[in-house]
């Protein structure tokens, strides 16, 4: 992040937005409209400067050097970017940007929510900001849509509600993806999952098992999607499909499908489940949906039933049994009229594998299991844990502590795997790492 320091609310920053203000308006003013469509961050410099110092001077606004640099940055910034919001996509540590209002805003910081001191100068202020975005992407945000979700130029996630849904005035959210992807030697490095536990995946994406990515919010779940999606072969023809493109996949022979809300008239809208069913018509190898959360889970089970194995997705969940009963919730919500006991064992023969991540008090994130579906007996979803975290306590200093083991339960799916050419050591599922403190 920017080391500027930035004014805390009260009457010193009311003082510096209303200069900075005043200084925006005079620059605005001292330009012609097609000077203004001409003007580079470089030119600009000298013009802002220039407004900066006859300021000074008509009010006798006492000012230092750092101060009056300050102020020509965050102009700058007003001017170019998204105004109090630049020092902090800047700062390549950050991953989320929550803005709670004009006078709130929070980052995410290694998996840590931290109060920031940047401050808008009002609703107004929030809401042009909010506008310049959505109008660089093609989108609206007005009172017939107060809702915005979408993609930015960047590739980061806007999530943005203005009144009169959200009560304190604009609010949004930003999710950042870093623009270099981690590799699986950084992931065994931050403990997200052991060398054991990243082979058995690696083997089950090799043979084409179908696999379910859960976890709540922030977990990481699109992180270990694209991790694993760098053991689909070259060969294999992909398709991928989501609400906001977030994966990262590393083949070459990828169709990325993104959905389309409607428009102003309340029409043109697709779906993820019109582009699932268009997806089977692409000749996919594998099709992979960035996150199931509604009607769209009935088409993607039924694919997986009918030759497109080794696709995968992700959804919301506590654990590996909870994604199947949501699983099971979104399969009737495309269609009443299936009986339960069918869709369970519908689910069951589709979804071999079910990986679930968790994101730990102390911010860090980990695969807390790695599950395989056995069946269904006597109406009842079966299960066998592979891999588990296990909590142990938690270090002084906030760390969570604990361990990753085998159950030592022998996969069904290694005869598939070894029908495939992929042979893994009975050792590790039996092997137990302990998680270092740091």
């Amino acid at each position: 992040m920017s080391s500027r320091p930035l004014p805390r609310p009260g009457a010193a920053a009311d003082r510096w937005f209303q200069i900075k203000t005043q200084i925006h308006a005079k620059l605005l003013n001292s330009l012609s409209p097609d000077q203004l469509k001409s003007l580079n961050k470089d030119g600009v410099r000298d013009q802002i400067g220039n407004v900066v110092e006859r300021l000074i001077a008509d009010e006798n606004v006492p000012m230092t050097v750092i101060e009056r640099e300050r102020l020509i940055e965050e102009i700058l910034d007003e001017v170019f970017g998204l105004g109090p919001l630049e020092p902090l996509l800047k700062d390549p540590t950050i991953s989320d940007i929550l803005v709670n209002g004009f006078d709130s805003v929070y980052v995410e910081r290694a998996g840590k929510l931290v109060e920031t001191n940047i401050r808008f100068k009002d609703q107004a202020h929030v809401r042009m900001i909010i506008d310049r975005i959505v109008s660089n992407i093609g989108r609206r945000i007005d009172d017939s849509s107060p809702i915005v979700d979408a993609r930015t130029s960047d590739g980061s996630r806007l999530c943005a509600v203005i009144p009169p849904l959200s009560l304190i005035g604009p609010v949004m959210s930003i999710r950042r993806f870093g623009k270099k992807l981690l590799t699986t030697e950084e992931l065994i490095k931050n403990e997200t999952f052991t060398t054991g536990m990243l082979d058995f995946l690696s083997g089950c994406v090799e043979a084409r098992l179908n696999v379910i990515v859960s976890g709540g919010s922030g977990s990481g779940k699109t992180t270990m999607l694209n991790t694993m999606s760098r053991f689909i072969p070259e060969s294999e023809r992909v398709v991928t499909i989501e609400d906001t493109a977030e994966l990262q996949l590393q083949q070459e022979h990828i169709v990325r499908l993104e959905t389309r809300p409607m428009n102003i008239e309340g029409a043109g809208a697709v779906t993820q489940r019109d582009l699932v069913i268009n997806a089977l018509r692409m000749r996919p190898d594998r099709i992979i949906i960035g996150e199931c959360r509604g009607p769209e889970a009935l088409d993607m089970m039924q694919a997986m039933n009918t030759g497109h194995d080794g696709s995968m997705t992700t959804t919301h969940a506590n654990s590996p049994r909870d994604a199947f009963s949501r699983l099971e919730t979104m399969v009737m919500m495309a269609s009443q009229n299936i009986p339960d006991k069918v869709i369970r064992q519908m689910l069951a023969s589709a979804v071999n594998i079910v990986v679930h991540c968790a994101r730990l008090t102390d911010g860090t994130r980990k695969v807390s299991a790695i599950s395989e579906v056995v069946g269904v007996e006597h109406d009842h979803l079966e299960m066998n844990d592979i891999f588990v975290f296990e909590r142990t306590g938690v270090t002084p200093r906030g760390h969570v502590l604990g361990k990753f083991a085998a159950t030592g339960t022998r996969p069904i799916s290694m005869d598939r795997l070894k029908a495939y050419g992929i042979h893994l050591s009975n050792s590790i599922f039996h092997e137990v790492k302990e998680v270092k403190e740091r």
